[in-house]
């Protein structure tokens, strides 16, 4: 069941038989035996999204750490971003329960040494599952202590610091966010509060069953109300969040979907003005649009393997400013080189703000090529099908193993990778026309 839950980057399973209080509890006992031996501060930060488990697993994860001598300080209801604010606030390790965007009846937890810095299978997931396999000595160190601290208003606070003091308070806009009944509805409106915004929300009531759709805008049905909404409104942007509100998308004021790389392009554009030549990091999905952008405007891209920690760890090694996911995660240096989708949402509302174009024209310089967008195909042998993938392409084109198969060509490039928890092959083609996007899609579909 551990090898089951524990995933590359956390922790997710059923609530019914995997992702339990017994097993949180273990976690908690695990995790401070981690934590002593890593010489990390000896208090816990955690928090809490709005599913009606994740309240009861906090609990007992702070038994289980408390009975190791451990202090925890519960920050109640957050976003993912609000608790690695936290854990960078404070320098405290931290902890994360949410199973972000699935459905109701999953949870799961997200890890983090003080600072905010990840913690994956690599950088100690695996010792940690170790730890619970094999069990932990009771410590010796008197039962440490659980106390509230709200941090919400101190959240925003820092966010809002970020940007020059007038940045919001220029002209108005008429916002519509879609929360998905997930966290967002609890920090936006902190948020939104302090800016010269019409905010029209949608979905903000926490429900953890998700009563309107899932909370997983990477997911096109899942946007469909947001998008005719902001028509109907005729609304200057369209802010969709998942169920932990790590991850941000935008719909222009057209009722169509931002690509998320042409977001990462305008964010590394804006922080290029303020900090010339500095690293900018893409992941290898991430349209070829991007790393141009970066090289035009006198930064330096740096690409990278998909996945959270990969991009934190690059970050550190590379000195990088800020990096960006095609699945909508955005990481920022003074963020703790953590992800927010809440403060990509505030550097697409300030272009705007900085701008009397609408949010389409706004993007067209990062609308250069044809994209496939993610198509996830089922498969019985993962290794057998991407070899037989790789035999089609070998010789003829540049070939590299970054992260699965990326295939590149003059107007053309492919990737094709492996999920980190199901038999999936996830495909991305992206072409310098539609036409030629379609027919390498089909040709690799057919290969499948």
């Amino acid at each position: 069941m551990l090898e089951k839950i524990i995933k590359a980057y956390d922790i997710r399973g059923l609530i019914k038989n995997e992702i339990t209080p017994d097993f949180s509890f273990s976690l908690g006992v695990a995790f401070a035996k981690f934590l002593e031996i890593e010489r990390e501060p000896a208090t816990i930060v955690v928090g809490e999204d709005m599913r009606a488990s994740s309240a009861p697993l906090a609990a007992a994860f702070s038994d289980g750490a408390t009975s190791q001598g451990m202090d925890v300080i519960r920050i109640g209801l957050a976003s993912t971003d609000m608790l690695y604010f936290a854990s960078g606030k404070l320098n405290l390790p931290g902890i994360m329960f949410t199973a972000s965007h699935n459905p109701a009846k999953y949870n799961g937890m997200k890890l983090c040494k003080s600072g905010a810095k990840p913690i994956g299978q690599e950088s100690g997931l695996l010792k940690i599952r170790k730890f619970i396999e094999d069990g932990v000595p009771i410590s010796n160190r008197p039962v440490g202590s659980v106390k509230s601290q709200d941090l919400l208003s101190e959240y925003v606070d820092y966010l809002l610091a970020r940007f020059p003091k007038k940045t919001f308070k220029k002209r108005k806009l008429k916002v519509v966010i879609d929360a998905g009944n997930g966290m967002a509805g609890f920090t936006a409106p902190a948020v939104m509060k302090h800016l010269n915004i019409d905010l029209i929300p949608m979905y903000f009531e926490l429900d953890g069953n998700f009563p309107n759709h899932e909370a997983n805008p990477i997911e096109s049905e899942n946007l469909k109300d947001l998008q005719k909404k902001v028509k109907k409104e005729k609304a200057d942007i369209g802010l969709a969040f998942d169920g932990d509100a790590d991850r941000c998308f935008l719909i222009d004021e057209k009722g169509d979907l931002v690509n998320p790389s042409a977001l990462t392009a305008l964010i590394a554009v804006r922080e290029l003005k303020s900090q010339p030549g500095s690293t900018i990091i893409y992941n290898l999905i991430s349209s070829k649009a991007v790393a141009e952008v970066i090289t035009e405007n006198g930064g330096v891209g740096l690409r990278s393997r998909v996945g959270h920690s990969y991009i934190k760890s690059l970050m550190a090694e590379s000195g990088a400013i800020f990096g960006g996911e095609h699945s909508g995660h955005f990481y920022f240096a003074d963020f703790w080189r953590a992800d927010s989708g809440m403060l990509a949402a505030l550097y697409a509302l300030a272009e705007l703000m900085d701008s009397n174009k609408p949010l389409s024209n706004l993007l067209k310089p990062y609308r250069r090529y044809f994209s496939s967008g993610e198509i996830n195909n089922k498969v019985k042998d993962v290794t057998k099908s991407i070899k037989a993938v790789e035999e089609k392409y070998q010789g003829n084109y540049q070939l590299d193993h970054l992260d699965g198969l990326t295939v590149t060509a003059d107007s053309w490039w492919f990737n094709l990778r492996p999920s980190n928890t199901e038999p999936l092959l996830r495909l991305n083609v992206e072409a310098n026309t539609e036409k030629e996007m379609a027919i390498i899609t089909d040709t690799v579909l057919a290969l499948l």
